[in-house]
């Protein structure tokens, strides 16, 4: 067989196939859960209902290859107010039908087949099938646990070559929740564009905010990617953007271009997103104050625990914990799925030194604090 995944075997892992024996007990608390709307995180139906109807009253498709208008001012308008505040103009963004294709579409504007990404040693499992893609290479660089998961400098230098194109940054990290809040010497020493995908950037814990890194880094061409999957929990809706610092607008017109090609993004939920910028927050706050109470049950029940050892994140809205007293993720994994508790093994993020798994604390209140129990009792 030929073709882009042919070499990989898709049937369902180990792993897999006990998750799903044991999840058909009826009993399994499943810790992993990242998707907002099965967790009863549900935008305000009336909202959306009456931003819906105003849209198919004065239904036209205009289609732009950045992305409507009205839609890219209201981007504009949120990074004014971060902090510190990211400049931009409506001609610096461009709407896409996810952070995945924007990704793709970078992926494209960047690089030629054979060139390579220099991506974190943890992350979440996404950039080596997107990469495939392109016939990309991957290239880590190192993340320091010992200094809350920050970008180990020397790594990156050491990762870089002549036939690096581009840095991807994922802040508020996932999965360990750092977050780059000052700016790296080592950046504007590779002189290399970023990708810096921002998804999690209003679920903070331990830090008070989530700088844009392209505000850190006016001089360095940065592709600031979100959209709304995270950000109001409205995955089913498929929209993201891309936004331009500066330095990064000489790929405006070939970005144009690619993003002309696809035209990913649709326009009901273009229509809708100053709507959501509008009338979201409250909602937005409420999700990012549910996620810290379950990082702080977490974090208390798990202090003092003889073999789970966790880190308070910066932010984003999962816990990486290391365990001690195993050496084998996997024997981890399926030892607590027999206990009745779902984490993902560390390894699902990449070549991670030790042994960890990943709780997500947008989960359910009442049922991640079961869970936690669970995990702390199986592992006591």
């Amino acid at each position: 067989m030929t073709g882009v995944f042919s070499h990989l075997d898709l049937t369902p892992n180990r792993l897999e196939l006990a998750r799903q024996a044991r999840a058909a007990q009826g009993d399994l608390i499943d810790l992993t859960g990242s998707n907002p709307t099965t967790q009863g995180l549900l935008f305000p139906s009336e909202v959306l209902a009456a931003a819906t109807a105003a849209y198919w009253q004065q239904r036209c498709y205009r289609p732009d290859p950045r992305g409507d208008a009205m839609a890219r001012a209201a981007i504009v308008n949120y990074y004014s107010r971060r902090s510190p505040p990211l400049i931009i103009t409506p001609d610096d963004v461009f709407l896409t039908a996810s952070t995945s294709e924007a990704y793709y579409l970078l992926f494209s504007l960047l690089s030629d087949p054979g060139d390579n990404l220099l991506v974190p040693n943890v992350t979440y499992p996404l950039f080596e099938y997107l990469a495939a893609l392109r016939n990309l290479e991957l290239r880590s660089y190192q993340l320091d646990e010992e200094h809350d998961w920050r970008i180990n400098a020397r790594s990156l230098r050491r990762a870089a070559d002549e036939r690096t194109r581009a840095i991807l940054i994922v802040s508020p990290h996932n999965p360990t929740g750092a977050i780059v809040d000052r700016p790296l010497a080592t950046l504007n020493l590779l002189g290399i564009p970023v990708i810096c995908d921002e998804v999690f950037a209003p679920f903070t814990y331990a830090a008070a905010n989530t700088p844009p890194l392209a505000a850190l880094h006016p001089d360095l061409p940065v592709f600031t990617l979100n959209g709304i999957s995270k950000l109001f929990a409205l995955p089913d809706l498929k929209l993201g953007w891309i936004a331009l610092n500066q330095p990064a607008r000489v790929f405006a017109a070939r970005l144009e271009l690619l993003n002309d090609t696809l035209l990913g993004a649709n326009a009901l939920s273009q229509f809708l997103l100053p709507t959501l910028f509008a009338q979201g927050e409250s909602f937005m706050s409420a999700m990012v104050e549910r996620v810290r109470e379950n990082l702080t049950l977490a974090l208390n029940r798990f202090a003092g625990h003889p073999r789970i050892h966790a880190r308070a994140p910066a932010g984003g809205y999962y816990l990486f914990p290391a365990v001690s007293d195993w050496d084998d993720e996997e024997a981890l994994a399926l030892f607590l799925l027999e206990r009745g508790v779902f984490v993902h093994p560390g390894y699902f993020y990449g070549d991670v030194p030790g042994c960890h798994v990943m709780i997500s604390a947008l989960t359910q209140p009442a049922v991640f604090a079961a869970g936690v129990e669970r995990l702390c009792a199986a592992l006591a």
